[in-house]
């Protein structure tokens, strides 16, 4: 049975295609198109996919979109009844998407040349939030497990709690739209004066330059409830509303003036940071936090569960997942690569597959690595053409010359195997530097991401290792959790120690990534330091995905060595 699961016609579009349960491949549709978070019919992705297994469209069982129209509607109308100021944007944007979903068979048709009748009838739509769920709990390893999806809103649904045995979920309660975290944390984030769709990490990366000084202010927005839920203070903002340009998302600041009166003036374009700024995003960190522990802890008491899987856009507020064992009753956790909207297209898969269909689990899902790949001998052919001179390394020659050029040091572009799925590097489409350089971190932010210089890089450490570099020892496979550092090891990474003493680590299990396993030990045997900085593979753009893409971002920044597969370039 072949399932081809899509998010279509919204931020992080994206297709992933399993065939008996197995997934063969996913990528997001910004990875070709090159424009971030690109919204949209996934044509591009869609064709990789199928290119991947093998299949055509007519081969496909089931198409599942991670969106289902139908959904609340009851609840739809009562919100735009009492509401009919602030809902008309609400109307005519849902309106809008509402046709693009129903002529996405028309696309179909255009693209791939196949009837719109033939395809009509592999759709299968899913609601937003129980593809998140289904994309963390499905992957995960758990057999049960008590499941949260945290997102800005999908479906009139900003949040969703549930219950996860064998192949079935059981939705227990859910939040309807407006009330939402992910709106509360984007309010703050334009407050702040970060504008962009997607922006959230500016404001977590900011958080640990200021005290928590504001919590209790912020907290009089919102009402936490007995049931474990809460509501908020509808007065403190604006219509709601995402628009698209040009497929890519943009969401306007709505945050009202009682907002503002509360918090003071927003921060303008090109204003310095200043310290109530630092102080406000520390707050704003340290309130999300307490919500979500509010509503995990109600949770793990309602389902009895010792594990707990999350999903959502606020998933990826690695801070807070990195704290959610040591202030909750739970004991595991489990976040997919790609927790954000993109994982819809997954999720929309899985949970028709188990849930609906009834068939039994599949094996967890271990690796992000399920993009793009090219052989050395199309990495070759590309640089013959383009006169570009190189040097062919084996692996164990490779792993001992890269690191000693991360020791001299020089800042490297790691580029191996199968894109990653979601928004982390993995070590697939890495920058690397040495995390013991001190001047590592500026240059890198300065010179070639050319970003804010508040925001940190990651640590990559051998999974063996964890426990001896930070505070929690717990295996973190696609660096979705930040842990504390231990104090005698700060001096000895500065590189990927935040102001705070934190690191949001990616901890490399050899057998999942061999060869940047196979570096990182490298550089291990030399230096005593088991770790490798890792950011992603790009320059305010979407992560490279082809050869091509990689050695332009080489090129046109100061990185010092390139690394395509097993062939070397250097300056």
């Amino acid at each position: 049975m072949i399932i081809l699961g899509l998010n279509t016609h919204h931020a992080d579009s994206s297709a992933a295609i399993f065939v008996d349960g197995k997934l063969i491949a996913a990528t997001e549709e910004e990875r070709f198109t090159r424009i971030k978070h690109w919204a949209g019919f996934p044509e591009q992705a869609v064709r990789f996919c199928l290119k991947e297994a093998g299949a055509t469209l007519v081969d496909v069982d089931h198409i599942t979109i991670g969106r289902d129209p139908k959904a609340k509607m009851k609840n739809k109308m009562m919100y735009v009844l009492k509401n009919p100021v602030k809902s008309t944007a609400l109307v005519k944007d849902r309106w809008e998407n509402r046709e693009k979903i129903t002529s996405m068979a028309e696309e179909f048709e255009q693209a791939f040349e196949i009837s719109k009748e033939e395809i009509e009838k592999k759709f299968r739509h899913i609601e937003h939030h129980r593809a998140h769920l289904a994309s963390a709990f499905f992957a995960s390893p758990y057999e049960e497990s008590a499941i949260i999806s945290i997102d800005g809103s999908g479906d009139f649904t900003t949040t969703m709690l549930a219950h996860g045995k064998g192949n079935k979920i059981e939705v227990l309660d859910s939040i309807d739209f407006p009330v939402s975290l992910g709106f509360i944390y984007t309010a703050f984030t334009h407050f702040l004066g970060f504008p962009h769709y997607g922006d959230e990490y500016k404001v977590m990366g900011l958080a640990p330059y200021g005290e928590a000084k504001y919590v209790d202010k912020i907290m009089k927005i919102v009402k936490l409830k007995d049931d474990g839920l809460w509501s908020w203070d509808n007065s403190y903002f604006d219509a709601i509303k995402v628009r698209y340009d040009n497929n890519q998302p943009v969401s306007p600041p709505f945050f009202s003036e009682k907002f503002a009166k509360e918090f003071g003036a927003p921060r303008k374009k090109g204003e310095e940071l200043t310290q109530y700024h630092k102080d406000l995003a520390k707050s704003v960190q340290v309130f999300t936090e307490k919500v979500i522990f509010h509503m995990l802890n109600h949770l793990q008491k309602r389902t009895g569960c010792k594990n707990v899987c999350i999903a959502g856009g606020v998933a990826q507020n690695s801070v807070a997942n990195g704290k959610i064992i040591a202030n909750t009753t739970f004991e595991n956790l489990y976040i997919p690569s790609a927790g954000h909207d993109a994982g819809i297209s997954m999720g929309s898969a899985l949970y028709h597959y188990h849930d609906n269909l009834n068939m039994p689990r599949t094996s967890a899902i271990k690796s992000a690595s399920t993009g793009s790949s090219f052989t050395n001998e199309e990495i070759e052919a590309f640089l013959k053409e383009n006169d570009i001179s190189y040097k062919k390394m084996e692996d164990e020659e490779l792993f001992d010359y890269i690191s000693d050029k991360l020791i001299v040091p020089s800042v490297v572009g790691w580029f191996q195997g199968r894109a990653e799925f979601g928004p982390r590097a993995l070590g697939h489409r890495s920058i690397i530097a040495d995390p013991r350089n001190d001047q590592a971190k500026e240059l890198l932010n300065l010179k070639i991401k050319r970003r804010e210089s508040f925001r940190p890089f990651a640590p990559s450490i051998l999974k063996e290792y964890v426990e001896e570099y930070f505070e929690y020892n717990d295996e973190v496979p696609f660096m979705e959790k930040v842990f504390p550092i231990k104090i005698e090891k700060h001096s000895k990474i500065p590189a990927v120690t935040h102001v705070d003493g934190t690191g949001r680590l990616q901890s490399v299990d050899k057998e999942v990534s061999p060869r940047y396993y196979g570096l990182i030990e490298a550089f291990r045997k030399k230096t005593g330091v088991p770790i490798l900085l890792n950011t992603s593979f790009n320059e305010n753009e979407p992560i490279v995905n082809t050869p091509a893409e990689a050695y332009d971002c080489f090129a046109r920044t100061q990185m010092d060595v390139l690394v395509l597969e097993n062939i070397v370039i250097e300056r």
